[in-house]
């Protein structure tokens, strides 16, 4: 059984690299990608952001910053 920490998790990794690979995106086009609510997906962001992996130089829009990031 997942549990539902582990889930988050990895849909915040997912995020991370589809970021990563497209280079910009924005908050709505995320939310659809990974079938979830944009508060959702604001909340997601939002750890990434704290984090320092993206940023959003216009609002609502996203990219990946230039912290280094080792990904296992």
């Amino acid at each position: 059984m997942n549990h539902p920490s582990s889930r988050m998790l990895d849909r915040i990794k997912a995020v991370y690299l589809y970021i990563r690979e497209k280079g910009t995106v924005s908050t709505n086009e995320l939310a659809d990608e990974f079938g979830i609510t944009d508060r959702t997906m604001q909340r997601d962001l939002s750890i990434l952001e704290y984090n320092g992996l993206v940023a959003s130089p216009h609002r609502g829009r996203w990219t990946i910053t230039e912290k280094r990031v080792k990904i296992s």
